[in-house]
Protein backbone atom coordinates (compact mmCIF):
# COMPACT_ATOMS: atom_id res chain seq x y z
CA UNK A 1 0.00 0.00 0.00
CA UNK A 2 2.64 2.36 1.06
CA UNK A 3 4.48 1.66 -3.22
CA UNK A 4 0.98 2.60 -4.13
CA UNK A 5 0.37 5.64 -1.96
CA UNK A 6 4.13 6.60 -3.22
CA UNK A 7 3.58 6.43 -6.95
CA UNK A 8 0.29 8.09 -6.28
CA UNK A 9 1.96 10.96 -5.07
CA UNK A 10 4.77 10.74 -7.61
CA UNK A 11 2.23 10.88 -10.49
CA UNK A 12 0.46 13.33 -9.08
CA UNK A 13 3.50 15.85 -8.99
CA UNK A 14 4.36 14.73 -12.33
CA UNK A 15 1.19 15.98 -13.71
CA UNK A 16 1.48 19.08 -11.77
CA UNK A 17 4.81 20.43 -12.95
CA UNK A 18 3.43 18.71 -16.54
CA UNK A 19 0.67 21.01 -16.41
CA UNK A 20 2.41 23.86 -14.76
CA UNK A 21 5.12 23.26 -17.93
CA UNK A 22 2.52 23.35 -20.54
CA UNK A 23 1.07 26.88 -19.15
CA UNK A 24 4.32 28.56 -19.40
CA UNK A 25 5.08 27.15 -22.47
CA UNK A 26 2.29 28.91 -23.84
CA UNK A 27 2.67 31.79 -22.63
CA UNK A 28 5.98 31.99 -23.61
CA UNK A 29 4.94 30.68 -27.35
CA UNK A 30 2.00 33.83 -27.63
CA UNK A 31 3.91 36.22 -30.16
CA UNK A 32 5.07 39.70 -28.74
CA UNK A 33 2.91 42.79 -30.04
CA UNK A 34 6.06 44.99 -29.44
CA UNK A 35 9.03 46.04 -28.31
CA UNK A 36 9.00 48.60 -26.00
CA UNK A 37 12.33 50.66 -24.41
CA UNK A 38 12.63 53.29 -22.25
CA UNK A 39 15.27 56.65 -22.37
CA UNK A 40 15.75 58.91 -19.48
CA UNK A 41 17.43 62.37 -19.53
CA UNK A 42 19.33 61.65 -16.20
CA UNK A 43 20.80 58.56 -15.26
CA UNK A 44 20.75 60.01 -11.78
CA UNK A 45 18.06 61.39 -10.53
CA UNK A 46 17.50 63.05 -7.09
CA UNK A 47 14.34 62.74 -4.54
CA UNK A 48 11.94 65.39 -6.12
CA UNK A 49 13.84 66.37 -8.91
CA UNK A 50 12.12 66.53 -12.71
CA UNK A 51 12.60 63.36 -14.84
CA UNK A 52 11.87 63.45 -18.85
CA UNK A 53 11.14 59.51 -19.81
CA UNK A 54 10.97 58.82 -23.28
CA UNK A 55 8.64 55.74 -24.25
CA UNK A 56 8.99 54.05 -27.70
CA UNK A 57 7.16 50.72 -28.54
CA UNK A 58 8.29 48.88 -31.89
CA UNK A 59 5.09 47.49 -33.01
CA UNK A 60 5.48 43.66 -34.23
CA UNK A 61 4.72 42.84 -38.08
CA UNK A 62 2.07 40.87 -37.29
CA UNK A 63 0.30 42.92 -34.10
CA UNK A 64 -3.47 43.75 -33.46
CA UNK A 65 -5.26 45.79 -30.55
CA UNK A 66 -8.39 44.93 -30.13
CA UNK A 67 -8.83 47.49 -27.42
CA UNK A 68 -7.18 50.30 -26.68
CA UNK A 69 -4.01 49.35 -23.75
CA UNK A 70 -3.03 50.76 -21.00
CA UNK A 71 1.06 51.58 -20.66
CA UNK A 72 2.60 49.99 -17.55
CA UNK A 73 5.40 51.57 -15.68
CA UNK A 74 6.80 50.56 -12.68
CA UNK A 75 9.87 52.11 -10.59
CA UNK A 76 11.00 49.07 -8.65
CA UNK A 77 14.18 48.84 -6.13
CA UNK A 78 16.53 46.18 -5.74
CA UNK A 79 14.22 43.95 -3.83
CA UNK A 80 11.48 44.20 -6.75
CA UNK A 81 9.38 46.29 -4.83
CA UNK A 82 7.38 49.19 -6.14
CA UNK A 83 8.61 52.70 -5.44
CA UNK A 84 6.12 54.84 -7.62
CA UNK A 85 4.56 54.18 -10.79
CA UNK A 86 3.96 56.25 -14.12
CA UNK A 87 0.59 54.13 -15.63
CA UNK A 88 -0.82 55.92 -18.67
CA UNK A 89 -3.08 56.20 -21.91
CA UNK A 90 -0.38 56.33 -24.79
CA UNK A 91 -0.82 59.32 -26.58
CA UNK A 92 -1.66 57.75 -29.53
CA UNK A 93 -4.50 54.70 -28.49
CA UNK A 94 -3.38 51.02 -28.99
CA UNK A 95 -6.04 50.53 -31.86
CA UNK A 96 -4.29 52.85 -33.72
CA UNK A 97 -1.26 51.21 -33.98
CA UNK A 98 -0.04 49.80 -37.43
CA UNK A 99 2.24 47.14 -37.79
CA UNK A 100 6.15 47.89 -37.99
CA UNK A 101 5.27 51.67 -36.72
CA UNK A 102 7.03 52.89 -34.28
CA UNK A 103 5.47 54.70 -31.29
CA UNK A 104 7.30 57.15 -29.18
CA UNK A 105 6.68 60.15 -26.78
CA UNK A 106 8.28 61.70 -23.34
CA UNK A 107 6.70 62.07 -19.89
CA UNK A 108 7.97 64.35 -17.85
CA UNK A 109 7.04 63.29 -13.89
CA UNK A 110 8.34 64.64 -10.74
CA UNK A 111 10.48 62.17 -8.30
CA UNK A 112 8.05 61.59 -5.12
CA UNK A 113 9.93 62.25 -2.09
CA UNK A 114 10.23 58.63 -1.08
CA UNK A 115 12.36 56.78 1.27
CA UNK A 116 14.99 55.14 -0.56
CA UNK A 117 17.90 55.98 -2.52
CA UNK A 118 19.81 53.37 -4.38
CA UNK A 119 19.25 51.37 -7.25
CA UNK A 120 15.83 51.51 -9.46
CA UNK A 121 14.71 49.63 -12.83
CA UNK A 122 11.86 50.78 -14.87
CA UNK A 123 9.46 47.77 -15.30
CA UNK A 124 6.80 48.44 -18.65
CA UNK A 125 4.00 46.24 -19.88
CA UNK A 126 0.35 46.89 -21.72
CA UNK A 127 -2.65 45.97 -19.71
CA UNK A 128 -6.04 45.63 -20.28
CA UNK A 129 -8.16 48.23 -17.99
CA UNK A 130 -11.27 45.89 -18.56
CA UNK A 131 -9.25 42.51 -17.61
CA UNK A 132 -5.92 43.41 -16.28
CA UNK A 133 -4.32 40.89 -18.38
CA UNK A 134 -1.13 41.89 -19.65
CA UNK A 135 0.10 41.79 -23.54
CA UNK A 136 3.79 39.39 -24.21
CA UNK A 137 6.59 41.67 -25.44
CA UNK A 138 10.08 41.29 -26.42
CA UNK A 139 12.47 42.42 -23.78
CA UNK A 140 13.53 40.58 -20.71
CA UNK A 141 10.45 38.98 -18.63
CA UNK A 142 10.97 39.44 -14.92
CA UNK A 143 7.40 38.09 -13.99
CA UNK A 144 3.80 38.38 -15.16
CA UNK A 145 4.72 40.20 -17.85
CA UNK A 146 6.98 43.04 -17.00
CA UNK A 147 9.93 43.75 -18.87
CA UNK A 148 12.73 45.03 -17.51
CA UNK A 149 13.03 48.39 -20.03
CA UNK A 150 15.78 51.28 -17.89
CA UNK A 151 17.80 51.18 -14.46
CA UNK A 152 17.87 54.05 -13.00
CA UNK A 153 20.14 55.62 -9.52
CA UNK A 154 18.17 57.69 -7.10
CA UNK A 155 19.62 60.39 -4.86
CA UNK A 156 19.13 61.88 -1.67
CA UNK A 157 16.74 65.25 -2.19
CA UNK A 158 20.18 67.38 -0.62
CA UNK A 159 21.38 66.58 -4.46
CA UNK A 160 19.17 69.04 -5.41
CA UNK A 161 19.94 73.12 -5.62
CA UNK A 162 18.68 74.20 -2.79
CA UNK A 163 15.70 76.50 -3.36
CA UNK A 164 12.72 78.62 -1.37
CA UNK A 165 9.66 80.49 -1.77
CA UNK A 166 10.52 83.87 -0.48
CA UNK A 167 7.82 86.04 -0.64
CA UNK A 168 4.19 86.27 -1.99
CA UNK A 169 3.20 82.75 -1.13
CA UNK A 170 0.81 80.79 0.73
CA UNK A 171 1.42 78.07 2.75
CA UNK A 172 1.49 74.24 1.39
CA UNK A 173 -1.48 72.50 0.61
CA UNK A 174 -1.70 68.39 -0.21
CA UNK A 175 -4.52 66.95 -1.75
CA UNK A 176 -6.62 64.87 0.14
CA UNK A 177 -6.92 61.57 -1.64
CA UNK A 178 -3.18 61.76 -2.83
CA UNK A 179 -0.32 62.30 -0.14
CA UNK A 180 1.99 63.01 -2.71
CA UNK A 181 0.65 65.64 -4.76
CA UNK A 182 1.01 69.37 -3.35
CA UNK A 183 0.76 72.81 -4.26
CA UNK A 184 1.18 76.49 -3.07
CA UNK A 185 -0.51 79.28 -4.36
CA UNK A 186 0.58 82.67 -5.28
CA UNK A 187 -0.15 86.17 -4.51
CA UNK A 188 -0.07 88.73 -7.47
CA UNK A 189 3.82 88.66 -6.54
CA UNK A 190 5.60 85.91 -5.50
CA UNK A 191 9.20 85.59 -5.39
CA UNK A 192 11.30 81.90 -5.96
CA UNK A 193 14.71 82.43 -4.78
CA UNK A 194 17.69 79.81 -5.15
CA UNK A 195 21.42 79.47 -5.18
CA UNK A 196 23.05 80.36 -8.00
CA UNK A 197 24.47 77.68 -10.16
CA UNK A 198 26.43 79.58 -12.65
CA UNK A 199 25.86 77.66 -15.56
CA UNK A 200 22.85 76.97 -18.07
CA UNK A 201 19.94 75.42 -16.75
CA UNK A 202 16.13 75.00 -16.64
CA UNK A 203 13.71 76.42 -14.91
CA UNK A 204 10.39 73.31 -14.41
CA UNK A 205 7.35 75.73 -13.56
CA UNK A 206 4.09 73.19 -12.85
CA UNK A 207 1.50 75.93 -12.88
CA UNK A 208 -2.76 75.61 -13.18
CA UNK A 209 -5.83 77.97 -12.82
CA UNK A 210 -8.58 75.81 -11.11
CA UNK A 211 -11.32 78.37 -9.95
CA UNK A 212 -14.42 77.20 -11.08
CA UNK A 213 -16.36 80.63 -10.45
CA UNK A 214 -13.40 82.98 -11.78
CA UNK A 215 -13.05 81.47 -15.45
CA UNK A 216 -10.65 83.86 -17.06
CA UNK A 217 -6.92 83.12 -18.33
CA UNK A 218 -4.48 84.89 -16.21
CA UNK A 219 -1.25 86.72 -17.70
CA UNK A 220 2.37 85.13 -15.95
CA UNK A 221 5.27 87.15 -16.40
CA UNK A 222 8.76 86.16 -14.92
CA UNK A 223 11.32 88.39 -14.31
CA UNK A 224 15.16 86.65 -13.25
CA UNK A 225 17.20 89.07 -11.02
CA UNK A 226 15.18 92.09 -12.34
CA UNK A 227 15.16 91.73 -16.10
CA UNK A 228 12.32 90.03 -18.00
CA UNK A 229 12.54 86.31 -18.73
CA UNK A 230 9.35 84.87 -20.21
CA UNK A 231 5.28 85.51 -20.10
CA UNK A 232 2.84 83.16 -20.89
CA UNK A 233 -1.12 82.64 -19.88
CA UNK A 234 -2.57 79.91 -18.13
CA UNK A 235 -5.75 78.85 -19.30
CA UNK A 236 -8.82 78.02 -16.49
CA UNK A 237 -9.03 74.30 -15.09
CA UNK A 238 -5.74 73.54 -17.37
CA UNK A 239 -2.28 72.40 -16.12
CA UNK A 240 0.70 73.24 -17.75
CA UNK A 241 4.38 72.18 -17.25
CA UNK A 242 7.07 74.80 -18.48
CA UNK A 243 10.64 74.39 -19.14
CA UNK A 244 12.33 77.81 -19.19
CA UNK A 245 15.81 77.75 -20.66
CA UNK A 246 18.06 80.10 -18.26
CA UNK A 247 21.74 80.97 -19.21
CA UNK A 248 24.56 81.43 -17.37
CA UNK A 249 24.65 85.11 -18.44
CA UNK A 250 21.06 85.65 -16.89
CA UNK A 251 21.84 84.27 -13.85
CA UNK A 252 24.82 86.55 -13.34
CA UNK A 253 27.61 86.07 -10.90
CA UNK A 254 25.58 86.75 -7.44
CA UNK A 255 25.61 83.71 -4.84
CA UNK A 256 22.20 83.80 -5.07
CA UNK A 257 19.22 84.61 -7.71
CA UNK A 258 15.74 85.74 -7.48
CA UNK A 259 13.10 85.14 -10.06
CA UNK A 260 9.68 86.66 -9.84
CA UNK A 261 6.40 85.77 -10.94
CA UNK A 262 3.77 88.14 -11.30
CA UNK A 263 -0.29 87.43 -12.54
CA UNK A 264 -2.44 90.20 -14.10
CA UNK A 265 -5.59 89.04 -12.23
CA UNK A 266 -6.19 87.92 -8.57
CA UNK A 267 -9.38 87.05 -6.47
CA UNK A 268 -10.32 86.29 -3.18
CA UNK A 269 -12.85 83.37 -2.74
CA UNK A 270 -14.80 84.94 0.25
CA UNK A 271 -15.51 88.02 -1.63
CA UNK A 272 -16.76 86.36 -4.95
CA UNK A 273 -20.42 85.61 -4.38
CA UNK A 274 -20.93 82.36 -6.20
CA UNK A 275 -17.81 80.75 -4.44
CA UNK A 276 -19.71 80.31 -1.15
CA UNK A 277 -16.68 80.17 0.47
CA UNK A 278 -14.83 81.56 3.39
CA UNK A 279 -11.30 81.57 2.16
CA UNK A 280 -10.09 85.53 2.48
CA UNK A 281 -6.73 84.77 0.52
CA UNK A 282 -5.59 86.52 -2.72
CA UNK A 283 -5.30 84.05 -4.72
CA UNK A 284 -2.79 84.45 -8.31
CA UNK A 285 -1.88 80.96 -9.79
CA UNK A 286 -1.47 77.33 -8.10
CA UNK A 287 2.31 76.06 -8.70
CA UNK A 288 2.99 72.59 -8.11
CA UNK A 289 6.24 72.76 -8.86
CA UNK A 290 8.95 75.33 -9.01
CA UNK A 291 12.44 73.66 -9.71
CA UNK A 292 15.90 74.79 -11.54
CA UNK A 293 18.12 71.98 -13.13
CA UNK A 294 21.62 73.01 -13.56
CA UNK A 295 22.49 69.28 -15.07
Amino acid sequence: MKYIAICLTAAVCLATVSVTTACRRKEREAPPVATPTVALNHEKAPLGSPLEITYKFVVAPDAKFDENYRVMAHVVDTDEEMIWNDDHNPPTPTREWKPGQTIEYTRTIFVPVYPYVGEATIQVGLYSLTTQKRLPLSGENVGQRAYKAARLQLQPQTENLPSFFKDGWHPAEIAEHNQTVQWNWTKKDATFAFRNPKKDSVFYFDVDNPSSVVTEPKHVQLTLNGQPLDEFVVQPDHQELKRIPLKAAQLGQSEMAELRISVDKTYVPALVPASNSKDPRELGIRVFHAFIDPR
